[in-house]
């Protein structure tokens, strides 16, 4: 999924990023609005992660998604 397509289809993929990485709020969630660099930025600050690492898992999910 690119960049346009996850800002796309942002409203029905925040359910599945909540369950995915629970620790995000619903501010968290709302202020990413689908950019995928603030969603790798928060995964690394609330689960201490690497950038590589954060980018990673962004990635796996919105291929799956």
């Amino acid at each position: 999924m690119n960049r346009e397509q996850l800002k796309g289809k942002w409203n029905q993929l925040k359910g599945n990023i909540k369950k995915r990485w629970g620790r995000l709020t619903d501010d968290d969630i709302d202020r990413i609005e689908g950019e995928r660099d603030r969603l790798v930025g928060k995964v690394q600050e609330k689960y201490g992660k690497s950038k590589e690492e954060a980018e990673r898992e962004v990635d796996d999910f919105t291929t799956k998604h």
